[in-house]
C-alpha cells in the first residue's frame, strides 16, 4: 500500500428533517468540486429552536481527501 497524504476542509451542512441528512447535504455539495474525499468527522452539532421545536438542524464536518500523487 502507497502512502498517502491528505487535506482537510471543513464544512457546514443544513438540513429541516435532522443530522443525517445534513451530513449527507454536505458531502453531496462538496463532492460537486472535491475529488478523492475519503472521511468525515462530525465536528459540531447544533440548531435552531421556533416555538420550542427544533425548526433546522447544522453540523460541523471535516472532511479529509487525497492529494493526488
Amino acid at each position: 500500500m502507497s502512502p498517502h497524504t491528505y487535506k482537510l476542509i471543513e464544512l457546514v451542512g443544513s438540513s429541516t428533517n435532522g443530522t443525517d441528512e445534513a451530513i449527507r447535504n454536505a458531502i453531496a455539495k462538496a463532492s460537486l468540486s472535491v475529488k478523492h474525499m475519503d472521511w468525515f468527522e462530525v465536528v459540531e452539532t447544533r440548531g435552531h429552536i421556533v416555538d420550542g421545536k427544533v425548526a433546522h438542524y447544522q453540523v460541523t464536518l471535516k472532511i479529509g481527501f487525497r492529494i493526488e500523487d
